[in-house]
């Protein structure tokens, strides 16, 4: 028997996507998982808009001209990016490959959408669709956001509804029941354990 034969484990890092409806804990889920300390990289939004007070550049965003964001726009250098209130928004690729060369899984967090683009553009990322309990509880949520208008809560919850109905593109599906964060994570914890041993393991290139 030779060494080649001992080759089972051969953990590659994975570019993990936590996506799902508006309301559904997307953000809760990953300052859960940043608080649990784990070795994971963290992907950082690169913006065009001025930092805030207390904003630290490459740890809160990114902060680039539009100059800049237009040159990384023209070289394909973005996994995604959107206008958000007159100011662009998008995922530099570069952050991602550093992260995936050092070993280092990648997570990100992104809208239906969003997740859908990192699909075609890396098939081999695990997408993670975070839900509630049923659409009541989805609904619910929403409408604690006082912030949202009338007019505005009526679009999200339409459109939380039709993203709904789009799960079965994802990999896999977690509930985080309202109260119930902590399951949330260790069910995501516990994916990307089990992802570490497959066979065959996903190899992720961008």
């Amino acid at each position: 028997m030779t060494d080649s034969d001992f080759t089972i484990y051969q953990p590659q890092p994975l570019l993990i996507v936590i996506s799902g409806p508006s309301g559904v804990g997307k953000d809760s889920v990953v300052q859960a998982l940043k608080r649990r300390g784990l070795p994971f990289h963290f992907v950082v939004t690169a913006t065009t808009r001025p930092p805030r007070p207390g904003e630290v550049n490459g740890q809160d965003y990114f902060f680039v001209s539009k100059e800049e964001f237009a040159r990384l726009i023209d070289q394909g250098e973005l996994i995604e990016y959107a206008i958000v209130y007159n100011d662009y928004k998008g995922i530099p690729k570069q952050q991602v490959r550093e992260a995936l060369a050092s070993g280092k899984d990648v997570i990100m967090r992104l809208d239906v959408q969003g997740a859908a683009t990192v699909r075609k553009l890396a098939p081999e990322a695990v997408l993670i669709f975070l839900t509630t309990q049923d659409e009541q509880e989805l609904i619910a949520r929403l409408n604690k956001r006082k912030s949202d208008s009338a007019e505005d809560l009526s679009l999200r919850i339409a459109t939380a509804r039709q993203e709904l109905k789009r799960a079965a593109e994802f990999d896999y599906g977690v509930i985080n029941a309202d109260g119930r964060l902590d399951e949330a994570v260790e069910a995501v914890i516990a994916i990307i354990r089990a992802e570490h041993h497959r066979i065959h393991p996903r190899r992720v290139s961008l």
